[in-house]
């Protein structure tokens, strides 16, 4: 990119996160104190193996690929900013987007648990979405099991042969619908229904998700698309470097 346009690049990543600090404290993720102890602690350790490798992919980013890693930032903006547009949708919880497709895409899913880590602290201190005794779970839950499906969405479909821009909707789409799978899953496992146990509990907080949830994901996918085409224009030569564009 020329001077002038990582300038424009940097000041819409400012301009965006100026954007997402409006202070909201009716809607989160799972909320300070929601789940049990002993779980919170089980979800902070089910991250540490992904957090490590996500540390050593951003390292090697850092040396091999150092000039890309101004789309690592906007990508953690571009995550911030659309995580943190909540619609109320379950007591405790919320529903939004991810923004987390588009670092798994471009980065993969490792670097991605760090950056989504780093959003998710943010949001919990500034915005009281969230937790700090719940980060674990929201991390395992949208830095975690969200970017792995998406990346896995978008070679499957690069195997396929299938249009760059419909993997790119797919894996977006898709990674943000599992992030709420899994999040029903953390909060069902935490509070089951005293009438049908916990499957009970599951398929209650996934129908109340996926009415919100699903056209959400529609425009996450989209919103994907049109940034990546963007960087397509005018950072050619940084996602060639990544391996997303061939050279």
């Amino acid at each position: 990119m020329t001077v002038k346009q990582r300038k424009i690049v940097l000041a819409s990543s400012i301009i965006a996160l100026s954007f997402g600090i409006v202070p909201t404290v009716s809607a989160m993720h799972i909320m300070e104190g929601f789940l049990p102890p002993s779980h919170c602690i089980l979800w902070g350790i089910l991250c540490i193996p992904f957090l490590i490798a996500g540390f050593f992919s951003i390292n090697r980013t850092r040396k091999e690929h150092r000039k890309t890693l101004l789309i690592f930032a906007m990508a953690g903006a571009y995550a911030f900013v659309l995580s943190a547009l909540k619609i109320p949708s379950v007591t405790g919880s919320s529903s939004h987007m991810t923004g987390t497709g588009l670092g798994a895409i471009l980065f993969g899913p490792a670097a991605v648990s760090i950056l989504g880590l780093i959003v998710l602290i943010f949001q919990a201190v500034l915005l009281a979405h969230g937790g700090l005794t719940t980060l674990g779970a929201n991390t395992f839950s949208m830095a975690i099991a969200g970017p792995l499906l998406t990346y896995g969405v978008y070679k499957l479909c690069q195997k396929m042969k299938m249009n760059r821009l419909v993997s790119i909707f797919l894996a977006a789409f898709l990674g943000d619908l599992f992030t709420y799978c899994v999040t029903s899953v953390q909060l069902a496992f935490s509070h089951p229904s005293e009438v049908g146990g916990m499957a009970a509990s599951l398929a209650k907080f996934l129908g109340i998700f996926a009415v919100t949830q699903i056209p959400l994901a529609v425009i996450e996918g989209i919103l994907t698309v049109i940034v990546i085409i963007g960087l397509e224009s005018y950072a050619k030569s940084e996602l060639k470097e990544l391996g997303y564009l061939s050279r």
